[in-house]
């Protein structure tokens, strides 16, 4: 499985942005998707994830009520509407899938991020 990240950039506190994850190669196989943040000198931390059949979704206290994951099965791709952005948002955003593979395994494969600058 195979994932590219698109839609980060600069935008100014309060505005919006949409990040888009496009998902290639053994995608009926994704059971779960999510997308994670680093800010420079931190650790990677879980914003959303979504399952694949149901849509559950799960999202970290910090955005809840201003970030929305949703996934198009169809297209294959998984986005994150994010309104209400806060400085402290910034990082680089990555998209991840967890996909069993042809062995029935559990894996998982990252996308290669996309840059989320806020000025205050």
């Amino acid at each position: 499985v195979h994932l590219a990240e698109s839609g980060g950039g600069l935008v100014q506190a309060g505005g919006s942005l949409r990040l888009s994850c496009a998902a290639s190669g053994r995608t009926l196989s994704i059971h779960n998707m999510g997308w994670y943040r680093q800010a420079p000198g931190k650790q990677r931390e879980l914003v959303a994830t979504i399952t694949m059949g149901s849509g559950y979704t799960n999202y970290a206290d910090s955005v809840k009520g201003r970030f929305t994951i949703s996934r198009d099965n169809a297209k294959n791709t998984m986005y994150l509407q994010m309104n209400s952005l806060k400085p402290e948002d910034a990082a680089v955003y990555y998209c991840e899938a967890r996909y069993t593979t042809t062995w029935g395994a559990e894996a998982g494969s990252w996308g290669q991020g996309t840059q989320v600058t806020v000025s205050s």
